[in-house]
């Protein structure tokens, strides 16, 4: 099984299958797994009834493979917004899309409603250079309407031969009329890690997703400042998470582990006790002691969220921005054999080094930045959340954060968050509205 934390696409840790053996009362135990036993070949049989009746009745000659694939989907996609089943096709896709190289037009895309919901455009790609945003709903591709399709259908018919066309209707907030956008296909190339080096003493560092290449690309970049900037001179690092939808698990704690000397990055739990998992930081901390400033908003999911989440509760990051989107369960990829596919199946939730579950609730910064959001796309950039996922699992005390703002400005000079990293760096005070971070808990080292 692969671990990894891809935000619409989900994955982690292993599935479990526990049998009670002794108990004191286990008679009882018995008779209730016999009765939920019997419930479950009701329920089955109620399943083949009517997958009979279709076969039978229908006015054409249904595809039975179609048909059973269709009823794993409902039941998995019913669970929560980040379960799902992927045939061969689509299972062999997501593998291409963690290698960091594939076909198409450059978009993390979820469900919502019956539309495909836009998560994140990424970098330099065919949909991020068209002007698609985060949160923009796709109601068309190439004039077929979307509703009724399943993820995985949506996302075939998005994607093509390079150098072709497709045509998306987008339905914007705030747009008086959704909007007709042409794109041409073109090969995916995800570079993950961007940088530069600011005003001749910050190091920059973006990055864009959590994919085989992340780690490298992050080490490749702090060589390359650390060798332009002399460390006398150098007074920091900002390292932007914005609009990153997260990625691969074992890319998120080597992240973490590049600015950690040691202890506890992320825990998994799931729902029994001998479920639960620890990932602790290696490597080292690459930056030797600089300060570093770690740039989130609504738009930063799953892996990021861990990154942020280890580096804020070990004290090793001030974290600036908005609140991040609040997504903090983890899923399963389980292969389920050759020409079958595979299964994402939420396993557990994911809680930082001082014990805090982020599900529906985000990482909070410790110096929120709002950005001036241009008038025709106000009333749309203010709803980014898990907590706004249908069907989504809820915050482990119960209390949910609604969405915060998901808008970077396309130049930098209007980029009032990032300006603030380096202000900070440089012992500026921030103009900001000041955020209550989560009091610091003491944490595993």
């Amino acid at each position: 099984m692969r671990k990894s934390l891809l935000f619409p696409l989900g994955a982690l840790t292993g599935a479990c299958l526990t049998l009670l053996v002794a108990s004191p009362h286990g008679g009882v135990w018995a008779a209730r797994a016999a009765a939920s036993a019997d419930d479950a070949y009701s329920q089955l049989n109620l399943f083949g009834e009517v997958f009979e009746r279709v076969k039978a009745s229908y006015v054409e000659k249904p595809d039975n493979a179609k048909l059973i694939e269709g009823a794993i989907t409902g039941m998995v996609t019913s669970l929560d917004p980040h379960s799902r089943y992927m045939n061969d096709k689509a299972w062999t896709e997501m593998q291409e899309t963690t290698s960091g190289e594939f076909g198409g037009l450059g978009i993390e895309v979820t469900m919502e409603e019956g539309l495909v919901k836009v998560v994140s455009p990424i970098d330099d790609t065919p949909a991020s250079k068209a002007g698609i945003m985060s949160g923009d709903l796709i109601s068309k591709i190439d004039g077929d309407a979307v509703q009724g399709m399943t993820l995985e259908q949506a996302v075939n018919k998005m994607k093509g031969p390079v150098d072709t066309q497709t045509k998306l209707t987008i339905v914007r907030k705030g747009a008086d009329a959704p909007l007709d956008v042409a794109i041409k296909r073109e090969i995916i190339h995800v570079r993950p890690v961007r940088f530069h080096v600011e005003n001749g003493d910050i190091g920059y560092i973006r990055v864009t997703s959590f994919n085989e290449q992340t780690t490298d690309g992050l080490k490749k970049a702090i060589a390359a400042i650390s060798k332009d900037v002399p460390q006398e001179k150098l007074v920091g690092y900002v390292m932007d998470l914005r609009n990153n939808p997260g990625g691969l698990l074992d890319q998120a704690v080597s992240v973490s582990s590049a600015f950690l000397q040691r202890g506890e990055v992320v825990s998994t739990r799931g729902r029994n006790p001998e479920e639960t998992q620890r990932f602790t930081a290696h490597g080292g901390d690459l930056i030797k002691g600089k300060p570093l400033v770690v740039l989130v908003n609504g738009g930063s999911a799953s892996a990021s969220e861990i990154v942020a989440g280890a580096l804020h509760d070990h004290k090793r990051a001030t974290i600036i921005g908005t609140r991040s989107f609040g997504k903090g369960s983890v899923q399963t990829i389980i292969p389920l054999g050759t020409g079958n596919g595979a299964l994402a199946l939420t396993t557990a939730r994911y809680y930082t080094p001082s014990g805090r579950s982020i599900q529906a609730q985000g990482i909070a910064p410790d110096i929120e930045i709002l950005q001036d959001v241009p008038p025709e796309l106000k009333g749309r950039m203010d709803t980014m959340a898990e907590s706004q996922m249908r069907g989504h699992l809820q915050a482990a005390d119960g209390t949910e954060q609604t969405g915060s703002q998901s808008y970077v400005p396309p130049e930098e000079k209007d980029d009032k968050a990032l300006h603030a990293a380096y202000d900070f760096l440089h012992g500026v005070t921030a103009n900001a509205v000041a955020a209550k971070p989560a009091p610091k808990a003491a944490v595993p080292n």
